[in-house]
């Protein structure tokens, strides 16, 4: 099933223009935004709350394409940790995630999130659970 690339229809991905690929091979999601003057702290870097908000969607979003029947079900966030690394400087990054276990209602999830040069930034442990349907 081809379901492209999302832009974004929820409120806080409209409002900082993430992109959620959910066309990839191992079936999980990647998303990817590009940090702009409007993103970042005082430093001058990426918030690091917004860099928590994009690997929270990637890891929800990849919970749902695989436990949740590729992306119907939606899933929501438990607990989230994240590890900051490197600062994100403007230009872009991207978060992938992966389901590691759980069952049916829960899943434990891990992200990372890279700059756009590559440099790994953030990593991330989090819960999420399957919206009643």
């Amino acid at each position: 099933m081809n379901q492209g690339v999302w832009h974004g229809a929820t409120g806080t991905a409209k409002l900082l223009g993430m992109r959620i690929d959910r066309d990839r091979p191992d079936g999980s999601a990647l998303v990817s935004m590009t940090v702009t003057d409007d993103h970042t702290n005082r430093h001058g870097n990426m918030h690091g709350g917004l860099i928590a908000t994009v690997l929270d969607t990637a890891m929800g979003a990849t919970a749902s394409l695989i436990r949740g029947e590729r992306g119907a079900i939606p899933f929501s966030t438990i607990s989230l940790t994240v590890n900051y690394l490197a600062p994100v400087p403007l230009g872009s990054i991207s978060a992938s995630a992966r389901v590691l276990g759980g069952g049916f209602k829960t899943v434990f999830m891990e992200g990372e999130a890279r700059a756009g040069d590559g440099t790994l930034v953030a990593q991330a442990t989090g819960t999420f659970k399957r919206a009643p349907i």
